[in-house]
């Protein structure tokens, strides 16, 4: 990253002083690209972002060791480029020819044929397929599949009185439910795990190329059983939907929609509980009814986005981008992150406008599945609280270990203790469908 063309508009940062808008920190002072890995990000990427913002709207980072890209920090830039499908481009192939076959962030940022990489018609296509799809999800039968799967996690942990809230509920919960969802075979339900964790904390070329030839191969296997034996499952509605997904198209299909639904929404559930269980204005106004989980899931998407930096876009040309010059195929991410917690001289805690995100991106590429996500936390911690309603911190919640990784805000752990339960209550049981009627085209 060439930090010159920074540095170049110190002197429109100072003409934009004499104005009367408050000029920024000169550039040269952040003499080099900020890393968004290792422990330093992770446990403070707040501080991360305050000093990226003396850059402007713009900023340089590494992503990886020797990985370079922009990252856009301001929320009114980020909302121009979302917003602006003709001076970017989601199609990375121009700048993986740039990266080595073994750069640790290419298996999540490389190109594939699915909504999230594609622009035009095939982005249309393909975003169609999702949104018809996961539009056969029925609300309520979504919301008992998660009170049944979020009953037997607690279940299994409840009589101890300890529990870590993200191994034991957060990280399960979504698995379970989006594994039953896609028809993945109970005996298979953990073997996700790992990789998609490894592909977000990109922690090394080795990991993550592994992590994103098991999720493949994983996927693959899946898919091409579904071919076989086709049932009431996603999977099986991503092979039969109108717009004929190839067989590949449908892996990366269903890859990417098991990757954006299960570790996103695993650290939506523990952030948002994290803050809840740490701050009383959440957990003491929760139990007195003032405030609801909703509130809380609300306020982690502005303040701590499970997915904080990505939306990866690549300029068609060269282009001036708030006073920072890029050249075609660059790579600029969006810092969900910093952009939502851009200063805005209002006090911290639980706004009465909801405060405006970014969480689910804008524009055409917006996230697809914002419903879906936060029926499955909200109901997931409304369960937890419920049912256990002594939760507290096993350590305070500024002596918590975050995840380390460019991409996500998420915790390590999440450990609670309570007053032991020795029979909780079961929800009814789900549906084994909770789908709605299949559509009348198969291939």
């Amino acid at each position: 990253m060439d930090s010159a063309r920074y540095r170049a508009n110190d002197g429109a940062h100072a003409a934009a002083g004499r104005s009367g808008t408050p000029a920024g920190p000169a550039y040269h002072r952040v003499p080099r690209p900020v890393p968004l890995y290792g422990a330093e990000f992770a446990a403070d990427p707040r501080a991360v972002y305050a000093r990226l913002r003396r850059y402007g709207q713009v900023a340089p980072v590494e992503i990886a060791p020797g990985v370079g890209a922009h990252l856009v920090v301001g929320y009114r830039a980020a909302l121009d480029l979302l917003h602006d499908t003709e001076t970017w481009s989601k199609d990375p192939r121009a700048w993986q020819a740039t990266v080595p076959p073994d750069c640790p962030v290419l298996p999540l940022l490389g190109w594939r044929p699915n909504p999230m990489y594609n622009d035009g018609e095939a982005h249309r296509r393909y975003r169609r397929v999702v949104t018809d799809t996961l539009g056969m999800i029925g609300p309520h039968a979504l919301r008992a599949r998660t009170r049944s799967a979020a009953d037997a996690l607690i279940r299994r942990f409840a009589a101890a009185g300890t529990a870590d809230l993200v191994a034991d509920y957060a990280r399960d919960l979504p698995l379970m439910l989006f594994n039953q969802l896609f028809g993945v075979p109970e005996e298979d339900h953990d073997r996700l795990v790992a990789p998609l964790a490894a592909l977000l904390e990109a922690s090394g070329p080795r990991a993550a190329g592994r992590a994103g030839d098991a999720v493949t191969r994983y996927v693959g296997e899946l898919v091409n059983r579904k071919v076989r034996e086709p049932g009431d499952d996603l999977t099986s509605w991503f092979l039969a939907h109108p717009a004929r997904l190839t067989t590949e198209e449908v892996v990366h299909h269903v890859a990417l929609a098991l990757g954006a639904g299960i570790e996103p929404v695993t650290n939506l559930i523990s952030n948002a509980l994290s803050r809840m269980l740490g701050d009383d204005r959440y957990y003491s106004t929760l139990a007195g009814g003032a405030l609801t989980a909703w509130d809380a899931v609300h306020d982690v998407l502005r303040e701590e986005p499970p997915i904080a930096n990505l939306g990866a876009h690549f300029p068609r040309r060269a282009v001036e981008f708030h006073g920072v010059r890029i050249t075609p195929g660059e790579l600029v991410l969006i810092s969900y992150g910093a952009a939502n917690t851009t200063p805005d001289g209002l006090p911290p805690g639980p706004r009465s406008d909801g405060g405006a995100h970014l969480a689910w991106s804008a524009g055409p590429h917006a996230c697809p599945a914002r419903g879906p996500a936060l029926l499955i936390a909200t109901t997931a911690i409304e369960q937890l609280t419920g049912q256990l309603c002594d939760l507290a911190l096993a350590v305070p919640r500024d002596r918590l270990a975050w995840r380390p990784g460019p991409f996500h805000t998420a915790l390590a752990h999440l450990p609670v203790r309570f007053t032991p339960v020795r029979d909780t209550p079961a929800s009814a049981s789900a549906p084994r469908g909770g789908l709605r009627p299949a559509p009348p085209h198969r291939l």
